[in-house]
């Protein structure tokens, strides 16, 4: 990607302005934690994916036109953090963003969050997801898209910033180090 920022230096300076923010990445890879911590930082609203738009109680998906319609209610607004993956949503989310952070850890630490999550969370709703979602220990089905998640939804997300967002920065966030670094950048007290 022609539009990447590669020193956590460059994307700290230009978090200093940026008010509309989306964050995406492989689930276990910690940028629900990220992005509300980051929220804080900056003083913008934290809107979850999975708890605002895709889930209701349950584990029951809403209409895809019900979710492209709160995706365009939210990011419509002036200042927020956009936390969630869904590509088929990016021509909503890049056109009005200000700079993309791709939370892209290796595979084997996001698998070991979602099994840590099943244990901490299990029979209750993390705060990031929807009323009534409790956590379950991840079954095969999601240890396989954690696994193969960069081979099968990368080029979509790459793709739609192609299309959606070519001249959007892009941070790419690859350890917790980075994550640390950028947050005391912009906030030395974290």
């Amino acid at each position: 990607m022609h539009n990447d920022i590669t020193a956590i230096e460059d994307a700290a300076e230009v978090l200093r302005v940026a008010r509309r923010i989306v964050v995406f990445g492989c689930s276990g890879g910690g940028k629900s934690t990220f992005s509300q911590k980051l929220a804080r930082v900056i003083g913008v609203r934290y809107v979850s994916m999975d708890r605002e738009v895709f889930w209701l109680p349950g584990w029951t998906s809403r209409a895809r036109s019900e979710q492209r319609q709160l995706i365009a209610q939210i990011v419509a607004e002036n200042h927020w953090i956009v936390d969630g993956n869904n590509p088929s949503s990016l021509d909503l989310r890049l056109p009005r963003a200000d700079l993309v952070v791709w939370v892209r850890m290796p595979r084997w630490l996001c698998l070991w969050n979602i099994v840590k999550r099943g244990f901490v969370y299990r029979g209750k709703t993390r705060p990031e997801m929807a009323p009534g979602c409790l956590e379950q220990m991840p079954d095969w089905q999601f240890i396989s898209y954690v696994w193969n998640f960069e081979r099968d939804d990368v080029p979509g997300f790459m793709e739609g910033i192609r299309r959606h967002g070519a001249s959007v920065p892009v941070v790419q966030l690859k350890s917790r180090a980075d994550m640390a670094r950028l947050l005391h950048r912009l906030d030395p007290a974290h």
